[in-house]
Formats: structure tokens, C-alpha cells, sequence
């Protein structure tokens, strides 16, 4: 059997990246589009402030007007429109947020003045004039939120503001997840001999989830190669990326690669020079996406992080960046192989990192421990204290 190439990590990220998406879009509830990316530019239907209304509670007058005295002619409370035009020598009281009256050009607020039998006195100066002006926040028409832009409170509040009950988004792509080997049994259940528990559906589930992507439990498949086969054939008419987790390496019952080619894909790449993860496999079919990953828990965990996740965030409309930032190396850093880029699990604080304890790929404690990953170049043997060096933020 002819080794297969290893390429690097650079190499593998621009392969995926050149790979071309769709992007598909769906109309959404305004509450339902919370943490979900914009699909198209988004115009105030109208303007902000809608109309001229006073930002204090207090009385609505006519800046010019000296009278001693004002008459209280109404008074105008939020949503209700005025009824009369002020004049000089009169005033209306007026609430925070309610329209300004005909005739005023001024808002005294409470605390400056005096109220008697229906009339109102100035008895101290207010330097401001407290009315918000109509579209002084914003004009209609004007570009409020661009697409692209993921929906969080403060932009769901706005498009509300905009009276906006319905938002254009990008639908979640739907993400199937396949876990291979006849030794994995599911959480609740006792273990037998030679089982272990299922981790990595549910670490994949669980960061396609926060990514705001539709995970889809596409079941185990036993260590088969006819199985393998025909699950990725019938998975892949159920989602748009399909990622299975073990049956990569070169063992005896790892039918993952194989069966791909099987099922019909073109294998991209099946090696990467990375550590974790280097068996891991990428594959299309038409616009459908296949990715291989390599059993052992924080190998799956990486290569998501690393390669997956930017290609389900292009499928969710965006093409953010991963946050990469410096930091100081606590301890000093070595290994005894400098052949493949590392990515090492550290605790970022205060622009300061620290390599957690790490016993390899499937040390899932150790993971659950860090909140970066820190990039170990190639040919890189020792890092020492006091280095700075580039995390990748979780």
C-alpha cells in the first residue's frame, strides 16, 4: 500500500477554503434569529426618532416666549398625540417619549420649575433644550446593519425598533455526524469489556451548536466496510457536510478513507502534517462536503476547531476570522518532534498562557481544562518561559 501524501496545515486550510459554498437563506421570527447571521443588508423602513418628542419629563413651551407665567393647556403623555398648538404665554406638561406640540421648540424639565393653579413658573435656568428631533438618530433609508452581521440582543432590539417582525438569515447548514468502531457505547448505559462511552458525537454536537449549525445524528456504524459505505451514501442525502469521527488510520478495520471513494467522493487530502489529528480526510461529491476525523477525543475536538469550523462559518454566511492573540508563556515549552504543527491546549489569563498537563490525544481532562489552543510551528523543539507565542482562542 503506497504512503499517502501529508501536506500542511497552511495547505489543508487553503484547500478547504477554496472550496466553493452555497449559502442558503430563510425569513426567520425576529426572536428566532437570535445569534444567527444576517442574510441581506438591512434599511430603517423609517425614521429614528419618529417624530419630535421630549427626552424629560416637564413642560413643552416656546424657547422665546418670557411670560412669568405659563398656562397648562394639556397635558401629553407617551403615545398619546397632542390636541392643541402652544402659544405664548402657554405650555403643555409633557412625558418622557411623547410628542412635542405644535408651536413648542423647548422642553423645561420638572425639576426647574414650579406648577399652581394650572399654571407653570421657570425657576431655574435649563441650559438644554431636552427634545429628541425626528430622525436624528436615524434618516429613513439609511444602511443600519450589514449582511453578514450576527444578531445578538442590541441588533434584534433595533430591527424591533425598526418595527421589523420578520429578518432575512442564513439557514443553519445541516451538519450530519457519523461515529464508526464496534467498541463505542452510548452515555447512561453500563460499560463492557473492551467499551468505551461515545464522547465524540457529542463534542462535535456540542461546537456545531454553538456555532448556531444544525447537528444531525446520523448513528454509529460498527467497524464494517459495507456499512461505512452505505452510511455515508444515505447520509449524504440528509445534509449538506457530513463528518465521521474514527476509521481513518491504517489499521485492520479503519474503512473510513475507502469507503468514501466507495460512496462516490473525491478525496482532497487524507493526511495532515498536525498533531493531533493527522489521519483526517477531506472529501466532496458535488457540493456535498465529507470529512474524516481520526477517533481519539482532542483529535476531534482540534481538527474541528482548526479546519471545520471556519468552512461551517462560511456555510452560515460569515467569513470571520479565529481570534489568534498573543500571549506569554508561562513555563517553558518542549517535544522530541518537530515534524508536524501542534496545536497544545494552554489556559489563556491576562496575556499570559500556560500549558496544561497533557498526556495526548485522548486526554479529554486535560481539554476540558483549556479555553486555546497554542500553534507549535513546524521544526519548533522548545519554546522557552517568557516566549511570546500565538493562541487560538476556543
Amino acid at each position: 500500500m503506497s504512503e499517502k501524501p501529508l501536506i500542511s496545515v497552511e495547505a489543508a486550510e487553503k484547500i478547504i477554503a477554496a472550496f466553493p459554498v452555497v449559502v442558503l437563506s430563510e425569513t426567520v421570527p425576529l426572536l428566532a434569529a437570535q445569534n444567527r447571521i444576517l442574510a441581506s443588508d438591512i434599511h430603517s423602513p423609517l425614521a429614528i426618532p419618529e417624530f419630535d418628542k421630549s427626552a424629560m419629563d416637564g413642560y413643552a413651551y416656546i424657547s422665546e416666549d418670557q411670560s412669568p407665567a405659563f398656562e397648562i393647556i394639556e397635558t401629553i403623555a407617551a403615545g398619546t398625540p397632542p390636541r392643541l398648538a402652544v402659544s405664548p404665554g402657554h405650555c403643555a406638561k409633557i412625558m418622557t417619549g411623547a410628542m412635542l406640540p405644535s408651536g413648542a421648540n423647548r422642553v423645561v424639565k420638572r425639576e426647574c420649575t414650579s406648577e399652581e393653579n394650572g399654571f407653570m413658573k421657570i425657576n431655574c435656568e435649563d441650559k438644554n433644550r431636552n427634545i429628541r428631533y425626528k430622525g436624528e438618530d436615524l434618516q429613513a433609508g439609511q444602511a443600519v446593519l450589514a449582511k453578514g452581521r450576527i444578531l445578538q440582543a442590541a441588533q434584534i432590539a433595533l430591527l424591533a425598533s425598526l418595527g421589523l417582525a420578520e429578518v432575512p438569515t442564513a439557514r443553519p447548514p445541516r451538519v450530519g455526524i457519523i461515529t464508526t468502531g464496534s467498541e463505542l457505547i452510548e452515555p447512561g448505559n453500563p460499560l463492557g469489556p473492551g467499551q468505551i462511552y461515545n464522547s465524540n458525537y457529542y463534542s462535535l454536537a456540542a461546537q456545531l451548536c454553538a456555532l448556531g449549525a444544525g447537528p444531525l445524528a446520523m448513528g454509529r456504524v460498527a467497524d464494517n466496510a459495507q456499512s461505512t459505505v452505505e452510511a455515508i451514501d444515505s447520509c449524504l442525502d440528509n445534509c449538506q457536510v457530513l463528518i465521521l469521527s474514527g476509521g481513518v488510520s491504517a489499521g485492520d478495520f479503519d474503512y473510513v478513507p475507502a469507503a468514501m471513494k466507495k460512496a462516490g467522493l473525491t478525496l482532497h487530502f487524507e493526511k495532515i502534517a498536525v498533531q493531533p489529528g493527522m489521519p483526517t480526510v477531506f472529501g466532496s461529491r458535488g457540493e456535498k462536503i465529507v470529512f474524516g476525523l481520526p477517533g481519539n477525543p482532542v483529535s476531534t475536538f482540534v481538527i474541528f476547531e482548526i479546519f471545520i469550523k471556519p468552512l461551517i462559518r462560511r456555510l452560515l454566511g460569515h467569513n470571520e476570522q479565529p481570534l489568534v492573540i498573543p500571549a506569554l508563556l508561562t513555563a517553558a515549552y518542549s517535544r522530541s518532534n518537530g515534524a508536524r504543527t501542534s496545536f497544545v491546549p494552554v489556559r489563556y489569563f491576562q496575556g499570559r498562557a500556560t500549558v496544561l498537563a497533557y498526556h495526548g490525544s485522548a486526554h479529554l481532562h486535560s481539554l476540558s481544562q483549556a479555553n486555546a489552543l497554542m500553534q507549535v510551528a513546524v521544526g519548533q523543539l522548545n519554546i522557552p518561559a517568557g516566549s511570546t507565542v500565538d493562541v487560538r482562542y476556543l
